[in-house]
């Protein structure tokens, strides 16, 4: 991990530590202000943005490993917790992904995989994110629930109405998800 991940989970610890004394778990006396509520919101971003701003500057952080392949031998079932993982489909069949981003990165590059009937991706982040790559030979259809973090679609629009769909439902706490091309 670098300095920008390791302060950014500290900024994340201390938003963490500052709520759990608001709502009475700890007694920290750290005073009470305006500020009671802006603290953990800004603690708790910043240190998001630099985690998952690390991540995307430093490739060299994520790790590529082989297609985790979930109990029916089809779809993948990735899960990352304080880290960052690559995964990279290169001529493979796929069929479906789950995955979920805990304090970390997560990509997953499909853009060579073959992708012949519509197949759904669950994405869940807390405090983290995903970067998913798509082939431009598919449709892509977006569903989105965040608090605090979000999902963008920026992937170019298949002229065939007829072509495969992935069908990505993001569930997003404090992270983002990015759909590209």
């Amino acid at each position: 991990m670098n300095r920008r991940t390791i302060i950014g989970i500290i900024f994340i610890g201390a938003a963490l530590l500052r709520l759990a004394d608001m709502w009475g778990i700890l007694q920290l006396d750290w005073g009470h202000s305006w500020t009671e509520y802006f603290g953990p919101v800004l603690l708790l971003y910043l240190g998001a943005e630099l985690v998952i701003y690390s991540f995307k500057k430093n490739p060299s952080q994520w790790l590529q490993r082989p297609l985790p392949l979930g109990e029916d031998g089809k779809r993948i079932c990735c899960s990352v917790r304080l880290g960052g993982d690559e995964y990279v489909y290169r001529g493979e069949t796929f069929h479906g992904a789950r995955l979920d981003a805990f304090c970390g990165g997560l990509r997953l590059d499909l853009r060579e995989a073959v992708i012949s009937e519509d197949e759904e991706i669950d994405i869940h982040t807390f405090l983290g994110g995903v970067e998913l790559y798509v082939p431009a030979s598919v449709n892509v259809v977006v569903k989105s629930h965040s608090f605090i973090g979000g999902t963008s679609d920026e992937t170019v629009r298949c002229a065939d109405k007829n072509a495969p769909s992935i069908h990505i439902t993001a569930s997003n706490f404090l992270g983002g998800v990015s759909v590209k091309n």
